[in-house]
């Protein structure tokens, strides 16, 4: 037998260090990562470092090759990590494995994280008498709850947020520094005891300050048909019952909003939550997907013909924005009523939705009868995002709370940080730097106080919130908006970017396509590099080098920006233009006529917004507007079928461009022979099969089969649905927004998108 002593073996460690990028902030990813290190006996610790979290993972090889998997496939649901890193290191000798505090001078990748849903979790111990947040209306854990409203400043921990004023109580305490506890650091974590509270308030009669009276209090004022201001993540909602005609006229009165459609929140209902709206509208699987997705947007569906709805909710209309609750909040009142309630924007008309109680009080006293508020400070607004279902995808129509801030990586790399102002119809900022960009939740229009004041507020958070400070800003080119005024007084070099180059290089950026593109962006008016106002164009190119090869036969506005709200001024402007009258024209004493004669207050425009509204003028007898767009979407929605298009004549002009002609469209939406349905069908099927001849004629000139679809137009269904049709049957590849509305919210990013194509050397890409 052998003198030698038999070692006893050690197992082998590793270290590695892992860094992830990615939107790991205010989504429960440490902890997730700390259970998942126990869970494989590793050591070492997780710190969150501006935006990126660092790992520090020491044990054997498989359980560290497990580990690396399990942090993605395995993530929390709200997370989107990437691992940007992971490299070997000497293995460091640790207890345990630890959470550290994060590092806020560190420079990452910071990812500011959306406001969210309340989580199923969460609604099962909001209804569950036991738990001690037993219809608590501010309930949240790290998968769910408010978060960009409430950021002061990252990282993003309870003292950055607007609940750094609420002193945690024991129990809550306790959950949040338990790493085992889903609420581990869930920074908005509060409960009746130590969190926030409302306040029922009716102007000095009647008043709560105690939570379960404030909501009894205010189902009782809305089940008696009257309107209640309610505060919620991002703003305030102004409520009423949606079934109650008398109840929602009052509410369009006093808002001064007479046929606008309003948006309906439902309650929750059936195995997955949905059989109340069912009972209203049709559901899709990818419309019902995203009313119970995480962000909880308002998603327009098609009505049935008979539904318990006022019929002045969308009057005129085939759909309906619908919703569901997505706050506590909303959850027990929507409960509480047991019916849908009619829930629109806390706000003066165009302006951003109000997020202080005082201004509230002050602003609403005329629209609401009484004001559910709470104590939670909203740091920032985000209205409500919009979502509807374009040529068979759902696509956003406005971004705010839950989408937003939405963020890209541009194909080109920017010199410096840009900070870009967008148009002035609604609004966003877009803040870009390196290949990054973030664009912001929408703002409003840009007519009034409140929205410049929300605009410069939202232009120093973003800066902030990333780190980054713009050293330029880029606006629309058009002098007479206020995003373009307000870009010209700031200390700061500037640049402007045409209108319609910003929606194309919008959505080249978005696809991140290379090579050439035919651009179609139609939309209302936009100034143009000729100084007239575009707004049917096609452009072919590349962001930062791009040539307008086709439009519209252009025609003169009489009273300029008026026949915005006045289609009847487009209508006639196309007959005068013939040397013809339209019917029953409003003008009757001739002063417009006479203006738009002598070239007074009447510019040139291509635009096909215009010509929407003239259609719709003639087709629906609707001479004037109280809202944007009111007139294409009532010619929309008399739409049933495809119909067999005019050919319209495509003329190339003087200067090579080639113009389609609208005249011949005419005599068909006048003929009161045919029904309105008929003659609304062949004006957008004429319209897609202009678009068919148009690109078809570029192709032949040029080779490019690449079609994008930008341009408030597109959001017209109809139109965009046999566009694409008629275009993929033709051999065209065609992209259409997808991450962004068409229309000019996306302006900002457009503008960033091509000041960096112009500064860069892109090669392939242009």
């Amino acid at each position: 037998m052998s003198g030698k002593v038999a070692r006893k073996s050690i197992p082998l460690r590793r270290g590695t260090q892992f860094k992830l990028t990615g939107h790991v902030q205010g989504v429960g990813f440490r902890p997730f990562v700390y259970r998942l290190a126990n869970e494989y006996r590793l050591t070492g610790y997780v710190q969150n470092r501006l935006g990126e979290v660092d790992i520090i993972a020491c044990g054997n090889p498989e359980s560290l090759r497990k580990f690396h998997r399990d942090l993605i496939d395995q993530a929390p649901p709200l997370a989107r990590p990437n691992i940007a890193s992971s490299e070997s290191v000497n293995p460091v000798i640790f207890d345990d494995f630890k959470i550290v505090a994060s590092a806020a001078d560190a420079n990452a990748r910071i990812f500011v994280p959306a406001d969210n849903f309340m989580c199923d979790d969460c609604r099962q111990e909001l209804n569950d008498p036991a738990d001690r947040r037993y219809n608590y209306p501010f309930i949240n854990c790290t998968q769910c709850g408010p978060r960009y409203t409430l950021i002061e400043a990252m990282p993003y921990d309870r003292e950055n947020t607007s609940m750094a004023g609420f002193e945690l109580c024991a129990d809550c305490r306790s959950e949040y520094e338990n790493p085992d506890d889903r609420r581990f650091h869930a920074e908005p974590i509060a409960c009746p005891v130590c969190g926030p509270g409302l306040e029922f308030d009716t102007g000095g009669h009647d008043e709560y300050s105690d939570t379960d009276s404030g909501i009894d209090a205010a189902l009782t004022k809305l089940r008696d048909g009257n309107v209640v201001a309610v505060k919620g993540i991002g703003g305030y909602h102004l409520l009423c019952d949606a079934r109650n005609r008398a109840a929602v006229e009052s509410l369009r009165e006093r808002k001064q909003r007479p046929d606008k459609p309003l948006a309906v929140m439902f309650p929750m209902r059936g195995a997955d939550g949905l059989a109340a709206v069912r009972l209203t509208a049709k559901v899709g699987v990818v419309e019902a997907e995203l009313l119970l997705g995480p962000s909880r947007p308002i998603v327009l569906l098609q009505k049935h013909v008979h539904t318990r709805l006022a019929s002045n909710v969308a009057p005129g209309l085939r759909e309906i924005g619908i919703f569901l609750p997505y706050s506590p909040l909303h959850e027990l009142l929507l409960q509480g009523f047991g019916g849908p309630l009619v829930a629109t924007s806390g706000n003066i008309s165009g302006e951003p939705v109000l997020t202080e109680n005082a201004a509230a009080s002050s602003r609403l006293a005329r629209i609401a009868d009484a004001f559910l508020h709470h104590d939670r400070p909203i740091v920032r607004p985000a209205d409500d995002p919009v979502y509807r279902n374009i040529a068979g995808k759902i696509r956003p129509l406005r971004m705010g709370r839950g989408a937003a801030p939405c963020e890209f990586e541009l194909p080109w790399r920017l010199s410096d940080p840009v900070l870009a102002v967008g148009g002035h119809m609604k609004a966003t900022l877009a803040l870009g730097w390196g290949n990054r960009v973030a664009v912001s939740p929408h703002i409003g229009e840009m007519g009034n106080p409140r929205s410049l004041e929300v605009l410069e507020q939202l232009a120093e958070d973003l800066q902030a919130l990333y780190a980054v400070r713009a050293t330029s800003i880029v606006c629309d080119a058009h002098t007479g908006y206020t995003t373009n005024r307000w870009a010209r007084r700031q200390d700061l070099p500037f640049a402007s970017v045409f209108h319609h180059q910003a929606h194309a290089s919008a959505v080249a950026a978005e696809h991140g396509e290379p090579g050439r593109w035919l651009m179609f962006t139609w939309d209302g008016v936009g100034l143009g590099e000729d100084g007239s106002l575009w707004g049917g164009e096609a452009l072919l190119g590349a962001p930062g080098a791009w040539q307008r090869v086709a439009s519209l036969r252009p025609f003169r506005l009489p009273g300029g920006d008026l026949a915005g709200r006045a289609p009847w001024r487009s209508a006639a402007a196309l007959y005068w233009q013939l040397g013809q009258n339209l019917h029953d024209c409003p003008d009757v004493d001739g002063l417009a006529r006479s203006a738009w004669s002598n070239g007074l207050n009447s510019p040139t425009s291509s635009a096909a917004g215009r010509l929407f509204d003239a259609a719709a003028a003639i087709v629906c007898d609707l001479p004037n507007v109280s809202f944007e767009a009111q007139g294409p979407m009532l010619l929309e929605s008399l739409c049933e079928k495809p119909r067999k298009p005019m050919t319209l004549p495509l003329i190339a002009d003087d200067e090579g461009i080639l113009r389609t002609d609208w005249a011949p469209l005419l005599a068909t939406l006048a003929d009161r022979g045919l029904t309105k349905s008929y003659r609304a069908e062949v004006f957008h099927s004429s319209l897609a099969a202009a678009i068919l001849q148009q690109a078809a004629t570029v192709r032949d000139g040029h080779g490019v089969i690449r079609i994008g679809l930008s341009g408030g137009v597109f959001q017209n269904h109809v139109l965009t649905s046999q566009t694409v049709k008629l275009l993929i049957d033709n051999g065209f590849d065609v992209f259409v927004p997808e991450r962004l509305p068409c229309n000019d919210a996306a302006l900002s990013f457009g503008q960033v998108a091509e000041i960096a194509a112009r500064n860069e050397e892109f090669g392939e890409y242009g």
